[in-house]
């Protein structure tokens, strides 16, 4: 496996984790799963500061809402593998984003 293979591996599963984390920590701090609903609150600094949550968070939701979908309501085949796709592009691209800020803070070598 080369090296940038690799580092884009290890980016995607960050991505994921740290997703994974916000969400799980928002559902723990506020009893109810986080959802791109926080968006529809209307103009207030709540709704300003969900922005910055949400793009991180965003793919693991979207893969919760899919696999929830794809049980419950039967979605097809091509519309998860759609959204597992877009999910992990997201989620390489904010690991990949949050990599680089550990370097840049000297946290990684």
């Amino acid at each position: 496996m080369s090296p940038d293979t690799l580092n884009s591996l290890f980016s995607l599963l960050i991505g994921f984790a740290f997703a994974g984390a916000l969400a799980s920590g928002y559902q723990a701090m506020a009893e109810r799963p986080a959802g791109f609903g926080l968006l529809q609150e209307g103009v207030a600094p709540k709704t300003f500061a969900a922005v910055p949550f949400l793009v991180f968070a965003a793919p693991f939701i979207i893969m919760r809402n899919t696999l929830r979908g794809a049980r419950i309501e039967r979605r097809r085949f091509e519309f998860v593998m759609m959204a597992t796709v877009i999910s992990g592009f997201w989620s390489l691209m904010s690991g990949t984003f949050f990599m680089m800020t550990l370097r840049a803070a000297g946290v990684l070598g």
